[in-house]
């Protein structure tokens, strides 16, 4: 199981903003912060913004995306569209993907890419 996920930032006042707002979806607040990184919890799991410990810039990582687990299609809507609303690019609207996943896609401002989801009966 995953206790909490990381991603980069060249920008953590833009991120730490960002995730504020989306993560807040999901009763989430910040939970620990210092000068490099911010991490935000819900007391199921976790999730940060860093910048990179080797000092080098934050790339993305072709092919690695962060998938935000939500209880069923309205909230991965709202999540979709707050992400949208915080300036995050279009991945793939939110809406199923088969029989009985429901997904939305996008990039947060630094590139990460991330969904919001859940499994639907089919």
């Amino acid at each position: 199981m995953i206790g909490y996920v990381t991603v980069g930032t060249n920008d953590l006042e833009k991120a730490a903003k960002f995730y504020d707002a989306l993560l807040a979806e999901f009763g989430a607040k910040r939970q620990m912060e210092a000068e490099t990184f911010v991490a935000w919890g819900n007391g199921a799991a976790g999730f940060g913004v860093i910048k990179p410990y080797d000092g080098n810039a934050a790339s993305v990582g072709n092919g690695t995306m962060v998938a935000l687990a939500c209880d069923k299609p309205d909230m991965v809507d709202r999540v979709y569209k707050k992400a949208m609303e915080l300036g995050a690019k279009d991945e793939g609207a939110a809406g199923p993907r088969g029989d009985s996943f429901y997904a939305g896609y996008f990039r947060d401002p630094d590139g990460n890419k991330l969904n919001a989801f859940c499994m639907t009966s089919a």
